[in-house]
């Protein structure tokens, strides 16, 4: 069948690609150079499965920014265009997300809809009431960045809303063309799809913010925080995994969909949910006063995305953390061959390695690598495992 996505960022492209091996799938995008950049068959993310993907001819996937050609006798079109966080309102900005839905009533589109997009909790529900010309579904995205199309061809589950029957159809659809067997899929209303994505990413910054905290204990105290994250997590209840401290939590989920389960708690008691939204602010401060008492005049940060193997520095906490120290009055250069540096024009980049490395009093490096070995004496990082 044919298949429209709308929005081709790491869920869009990763869900177009996944598809694309056993149906005709067409990508619309609003940016020129992404289109761009897909039609010559590259890869606009760093995403080595996404590359490898780009360059496999068996794929039928072509890619337009013509929306009347792109849903034409589509059976699904999959909305997976951004909702930003907007401070100010307290919420996400879903206006991208209704905007399609519009374009699709007005174009008298007749298939399926399955947004993708993370939405705030009742949403669909709404959507379904303004756009009742439109058969609307909502599927949750469970990805990593840098392993966006990994994370769909082996899924830990498939979770599509059930009121109609385009949706479960659609979540055998997602589960037939995973490289696994026997995927986990789960049908449930669209309001609980909902709160299945916001409350597991939410855990998820939890954990981080614990063993995060945990580091700020050890280090405040003069203790081997790696010592006490093995002891502890030697107990299969908790597990040996997603334990490595950091900076902080960042990317372009958890920072969002943490602060929108909040909001979505108004009138609910809890403190959890606040906590872990103030922990994270809290932890960033504890890194940038720890940099400051050495009383270093220039800080070189050696990459800006939360991750290896990702050029995505979205909501990273080191842009938090420069902010920090640059109102303090410490100068602050980047070494950063893979960011888009139209993004962060603000700050100061040092292209050649070594220059950064001598002129910086310490380096602030979220995750280690290879190539500040050398410098070890000057390398600060909460890395304690030299992995994510």
């Amino acid at each position: 069948m044919k298949i429209t996505v709308i929005g081709l960022g790491y869920v869009g492209l990763s869900n177009a690609l996944l598809l694309s091996f056993h149906h005709d799938v067409w990508g619309l995008d609003i940016s020129e150079e992404r289109v761009a950049t897909l039609q010559a068959g590259k890869s606009p993310l760093v995403d080595r499965e996404i590359e490898a993907a780009m360059a496999d001819s068996s794929k039928s996937f072509q890619v337009t920014m013509d929306f009347a050609a792109a849903i034409a006798d589509a059976s699904y079109v999959i909305i997976a265009t951004p909702t930003n966080y907007d401070e100010v309102r307290n919420q996400f900005d879903t206006s991208a997300v209704d905007s399609v839905l519009q374009q699709l009533v007005d174009a008298e589109y007749k298939g399926a809809v399955i947004i993708k997009s993370t939405i705030p909790i009742g949403f669909t529900a709404d959507a379904r009431k303004r756009f009742p010309a439109l058969s609307i579904s909502f599927s949750p995205e469970f990805l990593r960045e840098g392993k966006a199309l990994y994370d769909n061809q082996h899924p830990s589950r498939v979770v599509v809303s059930d009121e109609v029957p385009e949706g479960p159809a659609f979540a055998k659809i997602l589960a037939g063309a995973a490289l696994d067997e026997n995927v986990s899929v789960l049908t449930t209303p669209c309001t609980e799809c909902e709160a299945i994505k916001l409350f597991a990413n939410t855990y998820l910054a939890m954990r981080v913010a614990y063993f995060n905290e945990l580091d700020s204990f050890a280090m405040s105290k003069g203790l081997s925080t790696k010592k006490i994250v093995e002891g502890v997590s030697l107990d299969p209840r908790i597990g040996n995994h997603y334990n490595n401290p950091s900076f902080g939590y960042g990317g372009y989920c958890l920072p969002k969909d943490s602060k929108e389960l909040l909001a979505n708690f108004e009138g609910v008691p809890q403190a959890l949910i606040s906590a872990i939204v103030e922990s994270n602010d809290i932890r960033k401060q504890f890194i940038t006063d720890s940099v400051i008492a050495e009383h270093p005049t220039t800080v070189g940060v050696y990459r800006l995305a939360m991750k290896s193997g990702s050029d995505n520095a979205r909501s990273s906490a080191i842009l938090d953390i420069i902010g920090r120290l640059t109102k303090q009055g410490i100068n602050v250069i980047v070494y950063d061959q893979g960011v888009k540096r139209e993004l962060h024009k603000d700050l100061t980049y040092v292209d050649d390695f070594a220059a950064f490395a001598q002129d910086s009093d310490l380096i602030l490096a979220n995750r280690m690598d290879s190539e500040l070995k050398p410098y070890a004496s000057k390398v600060r990082t909460r890395d304690l495992f030299e992995r994510d």
